[in-house]
């Protein structure tokens, strides 16, 4: 109990830069210790070295507006690790990873290129009940499959490691995902990256991993430091030529958020 009224009696400003060089779960939990704690917990001084430097992209109108805005950078900074907010041009939504307060983003179907997606024979454009984005792409029917996606690495958070994701969903009667194996790849700069993946799953699949079942590994280990700023990271996907043809697959987005082994984030 003394040792904690000796805390208690520590200057607020002291305990704020303290809490400051920790992490948005150590405040938290800081804030539970004592009144005098939950003070310095709580400031605009803590949650600013959380907030991403430099702040975040341009939002959309009103994205930040209900039910009011943020009245603090601790409610700002909760607000945006507990979903995405979408950009102006409402093609690219953000948020923060609530573990490090790094940058994630989501780029939708229409911020993709993607092989014949506008020929109504192999795509076509559904509208989204269940997604921050508008419409995302429906697959139908193709011999040749890819889709490519790119951000500027200035948007991205400096000297994190990002992983890339392609988020989907299928339909019941979706087939030809699981063969031949799809080619991801990842470049920034001169650098580039390629691996193996399978967008369709074993049955027996229980989504251990670190990856939601309807969400590939596209690429990882790409980490964005001082050196890469001003490049252009890339992602890509495509399959060759094969006897199986994909189809009556819904909806495609590209995800890219810091890369942890075994964390299993909600998308």
């Amino acid at each position: 109990m003394e040792e904690a009224c000796e805390i208690a009696r520590l200057p607020e400003e002291l305990v704020s830069a303290a809490l400051a060089r920790t992490s948005p779960r150590d405040a938290c939990r800081a804030a539970a210790v004592s009144p005098a704690f939950r003070a310095a917990a709580d400031s605009d001084a803590v949650w600013a070295r959380f907030l991403p430097p430099g702040g975040l992209p341009p939002l959309a109108d009103g994205e930040l507006a209900a039910p009011a805005p943020p009245s603090s950078k601790k409610e700002l900074f909760l607000r945006l690790s507990a979903g995405p907010a979408l950009l102006q041009d409402r093609l690219v939504s953000v948020w923060l990873d609530r573990e490090t307060g790094a940058k994630c983003y989501m780029l939708s179907a229409r911020n993709l290129f993607i092989v014949w997606g506008d020929t109504p024979q192999y795509w076509t454009w559904i509208p989204l009940e269940d997604s921050r984005f508008s419409e995302g792409a429906q697959l139908m029917h193709v011999c040749w499959f890819e889709i490519r996606g790119k951000i500027h690495s200035n948007m991205l958070s400096q000297d994190t490691t990002y992983a890339a994701y392609m988020v989907f969903k299928t339909t019941d009667n979706f087939y030809g995902l699981d063969s031949p194996v799809q080619e991801a790849s990842i470049s920034a700069g001169a650098t580039n990256s390629t691996r193996k993946v399978c967008l369709q799953g074993n049955d027996d699949d229980d989504g251990e991993g670190g990856v939601p079942e309807n969400c590939a590994p596209s690429a990882e280990g790409r980490r964005v430091d001082g050196a890469g700023a001003g490049r252009v990271p890339q992602r890509g996907g495509r399959r060759r030529r094969g006897v199986h043809q994909p189809g009556g697959d819904e909806r495609r987005e590209l995800e890219e958020r810091p890369h942890r082994a075994g964390h299993r984030d909600q998308t």
